[in-house]
């Protein structure tokens, strides 16, 4: 369905054009029209699916521009995502200079403040900081006649239920609500029956949310070999940009730390760090200066990033819906994009649940040995030569090249070349990753979530303690390193029919 057929105002047709949107998603084109028309709608769908449009171009449509007063309100579960959703707002709504503030923990408060007092059209923002603007009457939203409530689902897992309900307490009641969650468990249902009247549920099937342009592996590993046959496949698969979901915050400083000890040009990001330090890692990741992220899931959610080729689950995610979040980050805007899953021999039933949930198989992946990752690095380091040559201007360096070539031969100057942009993985840093506790066999741990703590705006890992007893139990064995699987589940009985894909497809 073309956006032209959805009744936006020629305003946002031209917002719409100059971004470059032509078609609507699913979500769009099924949520757009029930909510153009002032119905309360709840819209599942993943993030990824263009629902930012999907809930801003009806609000924006209704907004009156001359008003100077707060007509829509977004309720986010992160700083990214309300700074990225108010982004795109302001975006959508630039014909109709419609003005968006973004509230979030970690930021000055008090400049925050006196960008309310311009009385924004909309304000996006956390719970948490949304509530102490309220208390302090910086924030009144008697005037809201939109009110959205963003990846619901996280909202609940991070506790702020009970946030959100004081919030919808100072909404008039009046109003029309949008709710959006990747999930629909009872207690986003009960939302619906609490706050919304009659909403229409619109619900993006699963065959559309696992992104068939991605293709999706798994490589058996334990815990201690994860790290090492991912710099390999790094070597052979070449990933242009890549994101590594980690379980912990620890977890990715050691592996972050890990891949700049390799020469990797590697950040991580989680909710330890300060706003700042988040906001300029993602900066770098986007225009290119950094060539691979790791995070945790919470510090991810919502990250809106182009261009990403790969997603490794260093750890295998804690429920099923977060691995349809994370491969999410790639395959996108009709590009194919890859998968790679960590799982230990433990965690094998579990990997089931995944793809049960995902209604597709991942296949299997046979991790590439030193010698192929060497090759993959010498491909890689031919290339970047061919590439210098293209370029020219060695003229400057002809008497100094003819003067090496009399007591070297050409040969060795090429292999001392080649040596010096190619990284050995039998000569690696040695890299040692904090092992953690597999997750229980076929169980989702969604379940024994706990709530985060009152520092409402808090994108932390899971606070996991380490059981050095069950480690040492269950790693005396290391020295085998011959645990990868000789049969596919698809039954197939030869081990070279496990691949090792090209990250180009």
């Amino acid at each position: 369905m073309k956006f032209k057929e959805l009744n936006l105002s020629q305003e946002l047709l031209d917002a719409v054009t100059k971004i470059g949107f032509e078609e609507a998603t699913p979500i769009q084109a099924e949520t757009i029209p029930l909510a153009m028309e002032g119905k309360d709608v709840i819209g599942q769908a993943q993030t990824g699916t263009g629902k930012t449009a999907a809930f801003g171009l009806p609000m924006l449509d209704k907004i009156d521009g001359k008003k100077k007063q707060i007509q829509g309100l977004v309720i986010a579960p992160t700083r990214e995502l309300a700074i990225q959703t108010q982004e795109e707002l302001f975006r959508l709504g630039k014909e109709k200079k419609i003005r968006v503030q973004a509230v979030y923990g970690g930021a000055d408060i008090g400049r925050q403040i006196r960008q309310l007092k311009d009385n924004p059209q909309i304000v996006v923002g956390t719970p948490g900081r949304m509530l102490d603007h309220i208390n302090r009457r910086t924030l009144k939203l008697s005037t809201v006649e939109t009110l959205v409530l963003d990846e619901a689902d996280e909202m609940l897992n991070m506790g702020f239920l009970e946030d959100i309900e004081k919030i919808i307490a100072q909404v008039p009641e009046q109003r029309q609500t949008l709710l959006f969650s990747a999930t629909m468990p009872k207690e986003i249902k009960s939302i619906g029956v609490k706050f919304m009247k009659d909403p229409h549920h619109v619900r993006i099937k699963a065959k559309e949310m696992t992104a068939d342009s991605i293709d999706q592996y798994y490589v058996k590993a334990k815990d201690y070999e994860k790290f090492d046959i991912m710099t390999r496949l790094f070597d052979v698969q070449l990933p242009e940009l890549t994101l590594i979901f980690a379980r912990t915050k620890r977890r990715v400083d050691e592996i972050a730390r890990g891949l700049e000890a390799r020469g990797y040009k590697a950040e991580g990001i989680h909710g330890d760090l300060s706003q700042q330090k988040r906001m300029n890692i993602l900066k770098s990741f986007k225009k290119g200066r950094l060539d691979i992220l790791v995070a945790t899931d919470v510090a991810a959610r919502g990250l809106d990033i182009s261009g990403v080729t790969h997603v490794y689950n260093y750890d295998i995610p804690q429920d099923p819906e977060s691995y349809v979040h994370r491969i999410g980050r790639t395959g996108r805007a009709g590009k194919s994009g890859m998968s790679v899953t960590f799982v230990t021999p433990n965690e094998m039933n579990y990997l089931h649940v995944i793809e049960n949930l995902t209604k597709k198989r991942m296949t299997p992946m046979r991790p590439p040995s030193d010698k192929e990752a060497f090759k993959g690095q010498v491909s890689q380091a031919v290339e970047l030569i061919d590439e210098k040559m293209n370029e020219n201007g060695l003229d400057k360096y002809a008497k100094d090249a003819s003067e090496l070539l009399e007591h070297y031969s050409a040969q060795d100057l090429a292999a001392l070349l080649l040596k010096t942009l190619a990284k050995d993985p039998a000569e690696s840093v040695p890299v040692k990753i904090t092992p953690e506790r597999p997750l229980p066999k076929g169980k989702s741990n969604k379940g024994r979530r706990k709530n985060y703590s009152r520092d409402r705006n808090n994108s932390n890992g899971n606070r996991r303690k380490n059981n050095n007893d069950y480690y040492k139990k269950n790693n005396k064995n290391q020295g085998n390193k011959n645990s990868y699987p000789k049969k596919s589940r698809r039954g197939n009985e030869k081990k070279q029919d496990f691949v090792i894909r090209n990250g180009k497809g």
